[in-house]
């Protein structure tokens, strides 16, 4: 008799067992079905994103550019280089005879007239005594330089004074030899100083030497102030370092687009413009004249079209694009 019981309670163990293992089979393929449901959706949506609203994409997903309108503008093409600024007219003052320098009659800054006399120079010898000897100033101008002191023995070379017309500054500088073809009387430039920092002064060639110096195979030019700055500004004086930037090419009303949006491949300038669609295309310019933010499009791309000027890195023909502001 009690095995008759125990034999049923260890059958009904078993049914509740197989019970739980079946509705946990069910529970588990619920959740299976669910998942994968939702896997679809999730699929099914990218590749509407990838198709666009019409469904008729390409299936690449879209990049995020910005784009910049060609234009009609002024482009320049310069050069910076240095410099130094003197006065127009600066001539070094020399005794007519050797001696003794026993007087000097000016200082630096002095003005002085031409034919004014600026030191005495004694050229006695040894058992010889002459007259003093003057020094003459051969210009009208400042007294820029003061090489020697009462006592110094001089020569006819020995310069006693530097005497520079200050009422009209020149700049002076040397241009490397592939830009001087660009270089001519008139030519524009802008000229910077760092004892005047934010400032910017204008300038023209004035001076063109007419040969290269054959040992820096560069070219000696002078500019001279414009816009009434030339001897008005009392800040600008002989000696002073200046940065000067020369315009060597200006076109006007060319189409015109940011440098960052031009890519050179294997020597190739390429750029991609943005069509109607919003897809991208590649375009092989040709450029003209460029500066540190712009270049000339002689071809490949005409006013009014939308090249990418951020983004462009990651593109290819025919890719889908999404515009930013």
């Amino acid at each position: 008799m009690k095995t008759g019981k125990k034999k049923t309670g260890v059958k009904s163990k078993f049914v509740s067992l197989v019970i739980i293992c079946l509705i946990t089979f069910f529970a588990l393929l619920v959740a299976f079905t669910l998942v994968r449901r939702k896997q679809s959706a999730g699929d099914a949506a990218a590749m509407t994103e990838r198709q666009g609203p019409n469904g008729s994409g390409n299936g690449r997903t879209a990049t995020v550019v910005r784009v910049t309108p060609v234009t009609a503008g002024t482009i320049e093409n310069s050069v910076v280089i240095n410099g130094d600024v003197l006065a127009r007219n600066q001539v070094s003052i020399f005794p007519t005879v050797a001696g003794k320098l026993v007087e000097t009659r000016i200082g630096v800054g002095d003005r002085v007239r031409r034919g004014d006399i600026v030191a005495m120079v004694d050229p006695s010898r040894p058992g010889e005594v002459y007259s003093l000897s003057p020094v003459v100033s051969t210009i009208a101008g400042t007294a820029l330089q003061a090489s020697y002191s009462v006592g110094d023995t001089l020569t006819t070379q020995s310069a006693v004074f530097v005497v520079g017309d200050l009422s009209e500054l020149r700049v002076e500088t040397f241009v490397p030899e592939r830009f001087v073809s660009a270089v001519r009387q008139g030519l524009g430039a802008q000229v910077s100083f760092e004892g005047i920092p934010g400032e910017t002064f204008y300038a023209e060639v004035d001076e063109v030497s007419p040969v290269l110096d054959p040992a820096s195979r560069t070219m000696r030019i002078r500019l001279r102030f414009v816009n009434g700055t030339s001897g008005g500004d009392p800040r600008i004086k002989a000696g002073m370092f200046a940065t000067i930037t020369l315009v060597t090419n200006t076109r006007a009303g060319v189409p015109v687009i940011p440098r960052t949006s031009v890519i050179n491949t294997y020597g190739s300038w390429i750029v991609f413009i943005v069509d109607e669609s919003g897809v991208a295309r590649r375009r092989e310019v040709e450029t003209g004249i460029e500066n540190e933010e712009l270049f000339e499009i002689t071809s490949g791309i005409e006013i009014g079209d939308r090249v990418v000027s951020a983004g462009q890195n990651f593109l290819s023909d025919g890719d889908p694009v999404r515009i930013v502001e």
